[in-house]
């Protein structure tokens, strides 16, 4: 593993060498080239690390210079999944009973974007449709825990919210 000039290997003075393709077998031991150009691979990631941040291809990255989030947590392994449903803002993979506590959840803030009654009520009756169908089909997966909204109730919450509003 030298930085030396050999008609065997190929590179420069300035960076590790690593045995030419040809060579199947190294002269010395008989065994794989392939070894020694997996030992000088680090190094020569390494040397490509270090020109990438010489010419400033790392700057001004994304989260430079705050905390890496997550450590110290415990591990998940589907922690690459989470990332890429938020990242993407996936929707409708939750279980029946996870989407409709989630939709539960957002829901007055639905109810807050839309102008007219007829329109609240219509979004209202299919939430409501959707939960007494997900109570009334066996779904595997968490509890079935979500109420269904009762109409006068959350219109006439809207209606409060509403009359703040303007």
């Amino acid at each position: 593993m030298g930085t030396e000039k050999d008609p065997e290997r190929h590179g420069s003075a300035e960076q590790p060498t690593a045995p030419v393709r040809g060579s199947a077998r190294d002269p010395r031991t008989g065994r794989a080239a392939a070894r020694a150009r997996i030992a000088q691979q680090a190094t020569w990631v390494d040397l490509q690390i270090q020109r990438a941040q010489e010419q400033g291809a790392f700057d001004n990255l994304p989260g430079r210079g705050k905390p890496i989030e997550g450590l110290g947590k415990q591990h998940d392994p589907d922690w690459w999944l989470k990332k890429l449903v938020e990242r993407e803002q996936i929707t409708g993979v939750l279980p029946p009973a996870l989407q409709l506590r989630k939709d539960d959840a957002e829901l007055d803030a639905r109810l807050d974007e839309m102008s007219v009654e007829a329109e609240v009520r219509r979004e209202i009756e299919e939430f409501n449709e959707r939960v007494r169908a997900a109570r009334l089909q066996p779904l595997g997966g968490p509890p079935m825990i979500t109420q269904q909204r009762d109409l006068e109730e959350t219109v006439a919450a809207w209606r409060e919210r509403r009359g703040r509003h303007r």
